[in-house]
């Protein structure tokens, strides 16, 4: 069964951090960029909800704590967890050694690659972007990848965002052509949208997971109860209430894995 904690979306980050350790409060506070479906973002009745939501919840709970979810663009969680103003952040964050230098990771809980995804009848492909408007969400690793590969692709603008809303009302307007983010989002979102489609999966080979400053006693922590999540099923319970189906084998959602380390 999935237990539930109470979520609070906070309005601003005047947050304090006060006692022998953070992870002893109890409450956790969260940062999360809300409007990354289906990770974290709000529901018609302005609730906060996602499959990271549910797992975060989760994962306190198993810890003994609740979750206070504060609202933070992509970019900001980073020095949001350095500076010790949240516990932990989440939002679909893709561990990767640059960023091992300088925050911590629990163990991944999903792969994905990146996507292109365009209005309906626009470029099928990313050599088709050439000369074109692309958007991407700021810091993201879809906005490194595009960065990289611009003079190779041609692509004629970077347009920078914070979050997917934004960035798919100007797709839809045409003052983009194209956007490049994470494939599991925009599949979802897309769904029920026949005036948008994902054209192309762009192979990144990502693993997403929670995030730590350096030195956090909640990475081993939140580890330990991811690892619970993946042995008694709730893990997957999480995976087929969000994607419709159970995680493939072999898959981080699936597998056990270690907490990952900077090389």
């Amino acid at each position: 069964m999935l237990r539930t904690n109470a979520v609070k979306l906070a309005a601003a980050l005047a947050l304090s951090l006060t006692g022998a350790g953070f992870a002893h409060a109890d409450t956790l506070q969260v940062g999360a960029n809300i409007g990354n479906v289906p990770w974290e973002f709000q529901d018609e009745s302005g609730n906060v909800v996602g499959f990271e939501v549910d797992l975060v919840n989760e994962v306190a709970s198993r810890l003994g704590h609740e979750v206070e979810i504060t609202n933070i663009p992509f970019n900001g969680l980073f020095s949001a967890v350095q500076s010790g103003r949240i516990d932990i952040a989440i939002s679909s964050i893709t561990i990767t050694n640059d960023r091992l230098q300088s925050v911590a990771f629990a163990q991944p809980y999903y792969d994905s690659d990146q996507s292109l995804t365009v209005a309906t009848g626009g470029p099928q492909t990313v050599e088709e972007m050439k000369g074109k408007i692309v958007g991407v969400d700021t810091g993201s690793t879809g906005d490194v990848w595009v960065t990289e590969n611009a003079e190779r692709y041609g692509f004629g603008e970077i347009r920078r965002y914070e979050g997917l809303q934004l960035a798919m009302l100007d797709l839809t307007a045409g003052r983009i052509e194209g956007y490049i983010s994470d494939i599991p989002s925009l599949l979802y979102y897309v769904k029920d949208k026949p005036n948008l489609e994902v054209v192309a999966r762009i192979k990144s080979d990502e693993n997403y997971s929670m995030m730590f400053a350096k030195g956090s006693e909640l990475v081993t922590q939140a580890n330990d109860a991811i690892t619970e999540l993946k042995k008694d099923g709730t893990l997957a319970e999480l995976h087929e209430k969000w994607f419709g189906a159970a995680p493939e084998e072999g898959t981080s959602t699936a597998t056990v894995l270690p907490i990952p380390a900077a090389q």
